[in-house]
């Protein structure tokens, strides 16, 4: 199923991270020789932060993260998530890469729009994965568009016929700025269907459980996002997933979500969650990663 398996990728990650934290080893100038590394021990408690809203694929990620280290005793202390939400990504990370430099008990878990706000200059982004230190890539998410259960758009089709008929005739509610992820996930679609996408009527919500909030509330027609962030509404029977930006169909649970490809419009996507330290933190906590 699409959630044991990503559960595992989580996992493979994580201990991939400790693995590498708590046994790696250092090489010296000289030779082969090589030199023991000191064990990882945090004397507090380890802290992941996660720079969004509570809800959303960042913020359970973060928890799955949490949960299955202080389930499998990755590390002596506890570890815990705490939420910055602001500019899609931009507070959360400008923060953690500006105030924890050399911090061997905080984390941070940020997806694909780290990158991109750095890219496009969104708001007060002026930090990138160079300002942090990269830990692991944990997980690898598929793009949806979704409309209510009780929407009267069955298909991806017709939802694109009626944006192409009027485009401002539907607000599509998405995570982040214009730009970023959720945005581009919407927009690659409409454009590969002739739809100029500037004339997409696209509001942004600082974070994924927002923009859900918004669907349900009916402040939106559609929904742009990731699978993990409205699994839980799928299930629940609250949204219609019309699409998903996979290659091929996922299989499981989820096997009846169509692929946005074979609905005929070329566009996969994935969106990408990484387990980050800060800059400077030590060879101990971060172990090497060549």
């Amino acid at each position: 199923m699409f959630k044991q398996k990503w559960l595992m990728v989580v996992m493979t990650g994580l201990l991939a991270f400790s693995l590498a934290a708590c046994s790696g080893t250092d090489k010296t100038s000289g030779g082969n020789s090589k030199k023991e590394q000191k064990e990882y021990k945090p004397e507090k408690a380890i802290s992941i932060m996660a720079p969004s809203g509570a809800g959303g694929g960042i913020d359970t990620a973060a928890r799955i993260v949490a949960k299955l280290a202080n389930e499998k005793g990755l590390v002596d202390q506890p570890i815990t998530v705490e939420n910055k939400p602001g500019g899609g990504q931009v507070l959360g990370t400008t923060e953690f890469a500006t105030q924890e430099v050399g911090n061997d008990t905080k984390l941070m878990l940020a997806s694909t729009p780290f990158v991109l706000n750095f890219i496009k200059g969104e708001g007060t982004a002026t930090v990138s994965f160079r300002d942090v230190t990269p830990l692991a890539r944990l997980q690898v998410d598929y793009g949806v568009l979704a409309v209510k259960a009780d929407s009267k758009y069955k298909d991806l089709k017709s939802l694109m016929d009626a944006i192409k008929a009027d485009p401002t005739s539907l607000t599509v509610s998405g995570g982040g700025a214009p730009g970023t992820w959720d945005y581009l996930n919407a927009i690659l679609v409409a454009d590969s269907y002739g739809i100029d996408g500037k004339k997409v009527k696209y509001t942004a919500y600082d974070g994924g459980s927002e923009a859900v909030t918004a669907l349900l509330g009916g402040n939106a027609d559609v929904l742009t996002s990731d699978l993990s962030s409205v699994a839980e509404y799928l299930k629940s029977g609250d949204v219609r997933v019309l699409g998903i930006s996979s290659t091929e169909r996922i299989t499981g649970e989820y096997s009846n979500i169509p692929t946005y490809k074979e609905q005929g419009f070329d566009v996969v996507k994935e969106n990408w969650r990484g387990l980050y330290g800060p800059k400077d933190m030590s060879k101990e906590a971060s172990g090497r990663l060549n």
